[in-house]
């Protein structure tokens, strides 16, 4: 019986001064590299839009039906890769199924945090969060905000992916989400 598969999204620059966008660097990085899951699905240069990203991203998550999806975002101004536990609409919030602190635990530059801005990223996360609870899907859904990939940040952040990767893998397997 073949695996649900992972989905990973990220975003295309949005700057005019962004070359790239960190999450889209670091998901190619590991992709040419053969280092994420078999099964993985990437949705790359998704548009940084407030229409338009979470209608691609949310119609990718019902042609697939994967069993978790990490959506990935740039933080340019984050030490850290940063897992949210949260996305917000007007005065609703929303989380996540998953125990951040067991999906973190074997990383070492990575960090829950609790707020997903107000841009692009809050918004695609909140729109997964509620699709993924309206219709009842089996799927597990996080969002990472990756740093700025430079020194030697660029490979803590690549081996901390990867674990949370893992981690998200087998827990999702064992279905046990928190």
């Amino acid at each position: 019986m073949a695996t649900s598969p992972i989905l990973i999204t990220s975003f295309q620059p949005w700057r005019a001064h962004q070359a790239s966008n960190s999450s889209d660097d670091l998901i190619l990085a590991l992709h040419a590299d053969g280092q994420l899951p078999h099964n993985s699905i990437w949705i790359r240069n998704v548009p940084v839009s407030f229409e338009l990203a979470p209608i691609r991203v949310i119609s990718a998550l019902c042609q697939y039906r994967p069993r978790a999806i990490i959506c990935c975002g740039m933080a340019e101004n984050r030490p850290h890769l940063s897992i949210e536990q949260q996305a917000k609409h007007a005065e609703k919030t929303l989380h996540t199924s998953i125990d951040l602190q067991r999906l973190l635990k074997h990383t070492k530059l990575s960090e829950i945090s609790y707020d997903a801005g107000s841009y692009v990223c809050n918004a695609l996360y909140y729109s997964v969060l509620e699709s993924i609870q309206a219709h009842n899907l089996p799927t597990a859904a996080i969002f990472a905000h990756i740093p700025i990939l430079q020194g030697a940040c660029k490979r803590l952040v690549q081996n901390d992916f990867l674990s949370i990767t893992q981690q998200l893998a087998s827990i999702t397997q064992m279905g046990a989400l928190r």
